[in-house]
């Protein structure tokens, strides 16, 4: 769809039908994921008694992507993505009832958190490319900001809701809660049309495409900044992220209830974040809004590791929310208006692999890190990451201000 000038916000784009199914149903599955996260956390845990145990969760999750998002992506392109989504949505559907019959067995635990994964790997490129062709190119931050926002309150708002159903009733009720919303996400999407996707003008067979889908990513500048940019900063989240509590007990001093606060202002500041940034942005071709918020992020970091007020890292922490949540939108964005129709399954799964890579080495290293330097280390370690994928995607761009579409 063509650009125009206007600026654009929430009410825009849920003017468009084929948006607001799409939105609709995302939101739907998300709702559901958040039962399905806590409850499978709480469970496994339950079952274990260990946190290696849940950790085994994480990378049971996390597999799936490094092997198979290569391969999801190139199936993205070459089959109509709204098949592909309901597919997704069947398959994550039946898997999420069947915990409700397994969960008792540790070991199918980890084997249907893993199919899980396999659904989400098909699912999240095909939704992600299917945004552009739903708003015009000068929408797409006001609709990536919807979708972003209706995850963040989705989680602020039923996470606790999870962890007493599950107090009170077990896992079973968060699991048939997660199948319900993908058989609901299902449903919308058996609604929902989207323009044929344009095909590439070379014929070629599967794997070949798969193999022009990383040339592709290993050739065009922005996407090779992007690409760096998503790695360290995921270098930097996996750990600072997963040890916010220690960070908090140790560096902060605070009781339970003081993580549980710097948590609420991270999500206080996830929330402002797209609804900002939809509101001074509607062009997606600005890379300053992207590798911007990783500046601010860094920063955040930096503070947290030399500063030991809580009010200070409640403010520093609401800042570092809306630079995520900020620059999750704009960088979705920047990728959906740069990529063609034909490449953005691939691209989008070859970021899912950088992110997703970058998460697990940081995860696996970062409470070494602590355990033999610090907390501290950890944070001013996590803030040199951001502020480099900041200099990298800077340095990748070369002074532009707007960038053209890849061909």
């Amino acid at each position: 769809m063509n650009a125009a000038s206007r600026r654009v916000g929430l009410r825009t784009v849920f003017a468009h039908p084929g948006y607001r199914r799409l939105w609709s149903a995302r939101t739907a599955s998300q709702c559901g994921d958040v039962f399905a996260t806590v409850a499978l956390a709480l469970l496994v845990f339950d079952l274990t008694g260990s946190a290696l145990g849940v950790s085994a969760v994480v990378f049971a999750e996390i597999v799936p992507v490094l092997l198979l998002a290569p391969l999801a992506g190139t199936l993205v392109d070459r089959l109509p993505r709204i098949r592909i989504m309901i597919a997704a949505d069947v398959w994550r559907a039946l898997l999420a009832g069947s915990l409700i019959l397994l969960g008792d067995h540790v070991v199918a635990v980890y084997v249907i958190a893993f199919g899980l994964s396999v659904g989400a790997v098909l699912f999240n490129p095909a939704a992600n490319s299917a945004v552009p062709a739903l708003v015009d190119e000068n929408e797409l931050v006001a609709a990536n900001s919807g979708i972003w926002t209706a995850a963040v309150l989705s989680q602020i708002a039923l996470a606790p809701l999870a962890g007493l159903l599950y107090t009170a009733l077990g896992p079973a009720p968060a699991f048939g809660i997660n199948a319900a919303s993908f058989v609901a996400s299902a449903v919308l999407l058996t609604g929902l049309r989207l323009p044929a996707t344009p095909s590439s003008t070379e014929r070629r067979g599967f794997f070949a495409d798969a193999v022009a889908g990383v040339r592709v990513l290993a050739s065009d500048r922005l996407l090779r900044a992007l690409g760096a940019g998503q790695l360290l900063a995921a270098l930097s989240a996996g750990a600072t992220s997963a040890l916010l509590v220690v960070l908090a007990r140790e560096h902060l001093a605070l009781p339970p209830s003081g993580y549980g606060l710097l948590l609420g202002a991270i999500g206080i500041g996830a929330v402002l974040g797209p609804l900002v940034v939809s509101r001074l942005l509607s062009d997606p071709r600005r890379p300053a809004f992207v590798f911007g918020p990783y500046v601010l992020r860094g920063l955040v970091d930096l503070a947290l590791a030399t500063f030991t007020a809580f009010p200070v890292a409640l403010v520093a922490l609401a800042i570092y929310g809306l630079g995520t949540s900020t620059g999750a939108v704009t960088f979705n964005s920047l990728l959906q208006a740069h990529t063609p129709a034909h490449l953005r399954g691939r691209i989008f799964a070859g970021f899912d692999v950088f992110w997703q890579l970058g998460r697990l080495v940081s995860l696996l290293l970062g409470g070494l890190l602590a355990a033999t330097l610090g907390i501290q280390a950890v944070y001013l370690l996590g803030g040199v990451l951001l502020l480099a994928a900041a200099a990298i995607g800077w340095a990748g761009i070369r002074g532009s201000t707007r960038v053209r579409r890849l061909k």
